[in-house]
């Protein structure tokens, strides 16, 4: 069948078309992507305002119609932590149903991290061995580990690349006396987290997702998306750690000239990094290998999983 998974998150509205059925791998058929910045958009209440709620459904109208026009018959849709923690998430949700049709499904943090976590497992097969998994969205950052397709622990911490950016990293170029602060701060959120996944031991392969992760390793030399979903890459700490001071010494425009950053997440790339070093660091990784599956491909295989046998 066509699925359709409709991704509501932090920094953008993301359509992934595959083509799939149980037991096969999802081949992508078509991507439809508009940046939104709903993290962004928060009033000081916490609330989406009526000027992002009408972005919004403006977007999932566009999606909608890219999900028709390409034969999608089985639509997932999803939002993560910028609805999750709106203040008004029930009247936006609400609002999104009764103007589109759509129900957005809000997934927790913890949803996030475990279907994160399948498709890395997935992915990387049981030869991986013990699977210790990073992701950084536009609002949280998402930690899972086990043996099994269903992690032991997953955790999700307020430590998006976009929510950092804006409620830290006001300057630009980012003040360095901010840039310091916001590294406290993100490490002494990690630092309460290792002890939940340590007791489990050390983890055999330790992988990254999401934009953030790509993007990084990229820049510490790894293959051009253009390259191929099957060319290994690597980001290394210790090229976070020659990066970081880099990054944080640019501004948004002079980071948007790095390869593969786009212009639309040069602004939130330091946030990202400090997140990113500060995980490797605290878990005592010296390196993490980039899964091109996260959590959309998770959604999938989860829907691919509670279908009947035929």
């Amino acid at each position: 069948m066509r699925l359709g998974v409709l991704d509501v998150g932090s920094n953008t509205v993301h359509l992934l078309v595959v083509d799939a059925h149980p037991g096969a791998r999802p081949l992508p058929a078509h991507s439809h992507k508009e940046e939104l910045r709903l993290a962004q958009l928060l009033d000081a209440q916490g609330a989406i305002g009526p000027e992002g709620v009408e972005q919004l459904i403006s977007t999932l109208h566009d999606a909608l119609q890219a999900a028709e026009d390409k034969g999608v018959e089985d639509l997932l849709p999803f939002a993560t932590s910028a609805v999750r923690e709106a203040t008004n998430a029930d009247e936006v949700l609400a609002r999104i149903t009764a103007e589109t049709g759509v129900a957005l499904q809000v997934l927790t943090g913890a949803e996030e991290a475990r279907l994160t976590f399948l498709a890395a497992r997935r992915w990387f097969g049981w030869s991986a061995g013990k699977l210790l998994v990073l992701d950084i969205g536009g609002g949280s950052l998402e930690i899972g580990y086990g043996m099994d397709e269903e992690p032991d622990a997953a955790v999700s911490l307020p430590l998006g690349a976009g929510r950092l950016t804006a409620g830290w990293l006001p300057g630009d170029p980012a003040d360095p006396a901010d840039v310091r602060a916001l590294r406290r701060h993100v490490r002494a959120q990690i630092a309460r987290t290792v002890g939940e996944f340590a007791r489990f031991g050390k983890a055999d392969h330790a992988v990254a997702t999401s934009k953030t992760f790509k993007q990084l390793a990229r820049l510490a030399g790894a293959a051009r998306t253009a390259d191929g979903l099957y060319v290994q890459r690597e980001l290394k700490r210790e090229s976070l750690e020659h990066w970081v001071p880099r990054l944080a010494a640019m501004t948004v425009a002079e980071r948007s000239e790095l390869p593969g950053v786009s212009d639309g997440r040069a602004n939130q790339l330091l946030a990202g990094a400090l997140v990113a070093e500060g995980a490797l660091d605290l878990f005592g990784l010296e390196s993490v290998e980039i899964c091109p599956w996260a959590l959309r491909e998770g959604v999938i295989l989860r829907r691919l999983d509670s279908l009947p046998d035929l």
